[in-house]
């Protein structure tokens, strides 16, 4: 048996005397992202190549009309006249939508700035296609303000919770359908979604009711008594 030599594509490197691979941290993370963008490729364009004839037009309208969140934006205006809790709801999704669509836009697509799919040499059929957005790929922000938007929902009023989980799915799915992201983007704008949800939450609950500062108001204006006070009386 003969060692492996550097000349040979697919035989392994011998180790350094140090017994670490070569190349560092760097480089192998260099790698790493290298696979996942090709893994990213071809999901998009399986996706691509899989004819779906039924679920074309369906799922271009849905990516259309999840433009702007105005899906989400008209449930939020459903919810808000169904009651105190539901109106609630509809306010924590509405704060979840404007930090992920700022998350995404402002920061994610500026910092990372990935090109869009070339949607034409995937063979995208033409009944799927939508405008293709002019912005960076990643994150998907359709993906981030639906996710974000069912996530804040749901926990507020959880039997809005898989409904608008599924919503939000089928949102981001019609977004690598459409040949305007690949599955990563998505992907991602899930996971941002899910932050920028528990981000609105937090600060919802950090910041006090209505009525609670009317109580504190009135409550500074109340005649302090001091215990020596109380005594001399």
């Amino acid at each position: 048996m003969t060692d492996p030599t550097t000349t040979d594509a697919d035989a392994l490197r011998p180790l350094p005397k140090d017994g670490k691979p070569s190349g560092g941290p760097g480089r192998l993370l260099g790698a790493v992202m290298g696979d996942l963008r090709a893994v990213d490729g071809a999901l998009y364009a399986a996706v691509a190549a899989t004819p779906t004839p039924t679920l074309d037009r369906t799922l271009r309208h849905l990516s259309h009309a999840a433009d702007h969140s105005k899906i989400s934006f008209t449930i939020a205006a459903a919810l808000a006249l169904a009651g105190k809790r539901p109106r609630r709801a509809a306010l924590a999704g509405v704060g979840a939508i404007a930090v992920a669509s700022a998350s995404a836009n402002l920061l994610g697509k500026r910092l990372v700035r990935r090109a869009r799919p070339d949607r034409e040499a995937a063979r995208v059929t033409v009944d799927r296609h939508v405008r293709m957005p002019t912005s960076a790929s990643f994150p998907s922000g359709h993906t981030a303000s639906a996710v974000a938007f069912a996530t804040a929902v749901g926990v507020v009023l959880p039997p809005a919770a898989v409904p608008l989980g599924a919503l939000a799915g089928a949102v981001g799915y019609s977004r690598i359908h459409t040949g305007v992201h690949y599955p990563g983007d998505v992907a991602a704008g899930a996971v941002l979604g899910i932050a920028s949800a528990a981000a609105a939450l937090a600060a919802a609950a950090a910041t006090p009711s209505a009525r609670t500062q009317a109580l504190l108001t009135a409550a500074r204006s109340w005649p302090r008594v001091s215990i020596t006070d109380s005594l001399r009386r």
